[in-house]
């Protein structure tokens, strides 16, 4: 039997955020049996709490963001792919603004945090996500897919119409091993000639060559750690994204040009038909 884990000590982590480009502290905190995954905007009114799941998503435009009335949180993906993965069940993460630092734009800051953080047992039993039949979201070219399989499997396929990127396949069993050596250090990717566009809709506004691998039409202008770096990516977003759930998944995710809107939506199909 498994049973819940939280935190066993606060942690902290601070920068710039990827979008809003605003300094950003948040606090990860031990949180009591049957609470999941609740953020907390400490910078507004009352101290509003958006408990992450998937009915609470309100936008997935190049990021995912979710709200509760006024307040809101976005680009929580990375943060909850490392979550996902030290398959913590019950955390509070105090927020000073409403985005999480980007830090070098991949997991792995979030991912050292959460193992200097410790875990705790709980009494109660976990909240485990067991797939026991097959749940499929498509938007034409595009779906993502979710399979009965005897642990945690990520199958994903980047197609990019770019001679530069291509197609692009990765297929791993996630547990904290590969997790930290193969997916966490995987950066987010933009095409140069959509940065001025991504800025005028007010996107993108801390990003930078310190934490954005960007390419354009000669080559990447920075350096790559992974040659497929931008299906690992895709893959550390899935991984967040499923922890919309309201739990730790099992299962063997397909994906073919996914993103955060038909991740979420599977997250969401999944949570209203698997019992908790």
């Amino acid at each position: 039997m498994c049973y819940q884990i939280t935190l066993a000590r606060e942690v902290i982590c601070e920068g710039i955020g990827l979008h809003s480009g605003k300094l950003s502290k948040i606090k990860l905190l031990p949180a009591p049996e049957d609470t999941g995954i609740i953020f907390v905007r400490t910078d507004l009114a009352g101290c509003p709490q958006i408990e992450a799941v998937a009915e609470n998503v309100t936008t997935t435009l190049r990021a995912t963001t979710i709200s509760n009335g006024q307040a809101q949180v976005f680009t929580i993906e990375h943060l909850m792919s490392a979550l996902h993965v030290c398959k913590i069940d019950n955390c509070r993460i105090e927020m000073s603004s409403e985005e999480p630092p980007v830090e070098d734009g991949c997991s792995a800051i979030f991912f050292a945090a959460l193992q200097k953080a410790g875990q705790k047992k709980q009494q109660k039993k976990r909240k485990e996500i067991v797939i026991d039949k097959v749940y499929r979201i498509d938007d034409r070219e595009k779906f993502v897919v979710a399979l009965p399989y005897d642990g945690f499997r990520v199958s994903f396929t980047s197609l990019n119409e770019h001679p530069l990127i291509g197609i692009q396949y990765a297929d791993f069993t996630i547990n904290k091993t590969t997790y930290e050596k193969e997916i966490a250090p995987a950066r987010t990717i933009a095409y140069e000639k959509e940065i001025e566009q991504l800025r005028s809709m007010g996107l993108g506004l801390g990003g930078s060559l310190e934490n954005v691998i960007v390419y354009n039409d000669k080559g990447w202008i920075n350096k790559l750690r992974f040659d497929n770096e931008l299906v690992r990516h895709k893959i550390l977003d899935i991984i967040g994204d499923l922890r919309l759930t309201g739990g730790i998944v099992k299962g063997h995710f397909i994906a073919v040009k996914s993103g955060h809107k038909l991740n979420t939506a599977l997250a969401g199909l999944i949570r209203r038909n698997v019992n908790t």
